[in-house]
């Protein structure tokens, strides 16, 4: 699941210079839809201030590797293997038909993540919302992608965006500066997606509307 989407059909005539391929590509290595999750969670373990009051040092680093290995190294190793024996084309995910199974085991991991969190009365119902969306967002990412191949990019960090506004309505604390840091970051992204001519504009928008949407209805079920 790289970086590096390659493009498809329909793309934007828009040319940029080869110059802001760099910084481009800089941004979609760093702000990956592996890297999101272990950020988002991050923020809530160590930031934000009442989220996980009550955990000690040893648990608050135990839940991260746990959201690390469910959310980021799980999916990484699938693609990896998919790619030894020869189940997809590329590491980079290049077609629809790559991505399909991808999709689906992240689902499941997503999903046992969510389960093992919901469980048990100790985690937050933040944290528990968030993997929630993630599973909800793998879901409609896998029915849209049997019509484009939507930015996995524009679905992770409009997720993140998504969750950080379901924050700022449910919580009292100040959500104003990691709120706009996000925005920024969302647009960046976004535009560096359009720079490297990964998607045409209406597969990033569809991710972004993806992942807004699934976090806002996953608020609604926890």
């Amino acid at each position: 699941m790289s970086s590096s989407e390659q493009p498809s059909t329909a793309q934007s005539t828009v040319s940029f210079s080869k110059w802001l391929r760099y910084p481009a590509s800089l941004i979609s290595y760093v702000f990956h839809p592996l890297f999101v999750p272990i950020f988002v969670v991050y923020f809530l373990i160590y930031i934000q201030p009442t989220a996980f009051t009550g955990f000690s040092a040893g648990q608050k680093l135990q839940t991260l590797i746990i959201v690390i290995i469910n959310l980021s190294v799980y999916p990484l190793l699938t693609v990896l293997l998919l790619k030894a024996v020869k189940f997809i084309d590329s590491l980079f995910l290049k077609t629809q038909k790559d991505r399909i199974i991808p999709y689906i085991a992240c689902g499941i991991f997503f999903f046992w993540a969510y389960t093992v969190f919901k469980e048990q009365d100790r985690y937050p119902n933040a944290l528990i919302s968030y993997v929630l969306g993630l599973f909800i967002a793998s879901s409609a990412a896998l029915l849209a992608n049997i019509y484009c191949k939507v930015s996995m990019h524009a679905i992770g960090v409009g997720g993140w965006l998504g969750f950080f506004w379901v924050l700022m309505i449910n919580n009292s604390m100040l959500m104003s500066w990691p709120l706009s840091l996000v925005i920024l970051i969302t647009g960046m992204v976004c535009t560096a997606r359009m720079v490297l001519k990964a998607h045409p504009p209406f597969e990033i928008y569809l991710g972004l509307v993806i992942g807004l949407a699934t976090q806002i209805a996953a608020s609604y079920f926890v």
